[in-house]
């Protein structure tokens, strides 16, 4: 499935140009605005055959919510889509699976973090639940810097459900918590597994968290309580992937 849409800021631009520059349709450069990042993207462009059109600031402002940094593209966005069923049937066949589940996410600037580090940490898919969460918006889009068309973000209708089907099916659901007992780099990561965020503040729901097979929590050496869901993030994925390589 593609869709056209808009995605802005220099480093989003530049990645997508440079990964799929054949999904990008047209390129919009503010008039009057060059400078030497922006005129490498447009050399990018016009090699990869990119219609290029010049417009006023107004006009870019009018298109998109954010600093669009004088360039906008529009481009054909064709990401990997799984719904729930086929996302079982995908567990059934991948014996070390790694999902992350996002619970109550509902800033498309985590969302996309997020992605972006699930892409880079070999992350199977990413599951959201259908309400109280943040969409694929713009946003989410330019900050995931071209993930969601190598992650499925698959939206679930109950969570706490769905959880209990993949510790049915054998996936070991780790959940991240601040009154947790175990420290995170003490936990044992081997064979499939479903990494649970929840949400800044409130954490994970009742539900969420009764379907957990374990409870985990990142030591904090300083003052801070806790660190943003994406970070936090990028710490639990890139310690279970460092496990995992290690036990190959």
């Amino acid at each position: 499935m593609s869709s056209n849409e808009k995605i802005f800021g220099i480093h989003s631009v530049e990645s997508f140009l440079k990964s799929t520059p054949e999904n990008v349709v047209q390129l919009f450069l503010q008039k009057g605005r060059r400078d030497k990042k922006v005129n490498e993207i447009e050399g990018v462009a016009r090699a990869a055959g990119v219609s290029i059109q010049v417009a006023d600031k107004r006009k870019l402002d009018g298109w998109v919510k954010g600093n669009h940094q004088g360039i906008i593209a529009e481009v054909k966005f064709k990401d990997v889509k799984l719904n729930e069923s086929e996302l079982h049937d995908l567990v059934e066949e991948n014996k070390n699976i790694l999902l992350l589940v996002l619970d109550g996410v509902t800033d498309p600037h985590n969302l996309g973090a997020c992605l972006r580090t699930a892409d880079a940490a070999g992350v199977d898919a990413v599951i959201i639940p259908k309400d109280r969460s943040a969409s694929l918006t713009g946003t989410a889009r330019k900050v995931a810097c071209g993930a969601a068309e190598n992650v499925p973000l698959v939206p679930v209708t109950n969570l706490a459900r769905f959880l209990s089907k993949l510790k049915e099916q054998n996936v070991w659901i780790v959940g991240t918590a601040g009154e947790a007992t175990t420290n995170h780099f003490d936990s044992n990561y081997s064979g499939s597994l479903a990494l649970v965020m929840g949400a800044e503040g409130s954490g994970m729901r009742r539900l969420t968290r009764e379907n957990c097979d374990e409870l985990i929590k990142i030591p904090m050496a300083g003052s801070v309580s806790s660190l943003n869901v994406s970070v936090a993030t990028g710490v639990c994925l890139y310690e279970i992937l460092r496990q995992q390589k290690a036990n190959k």
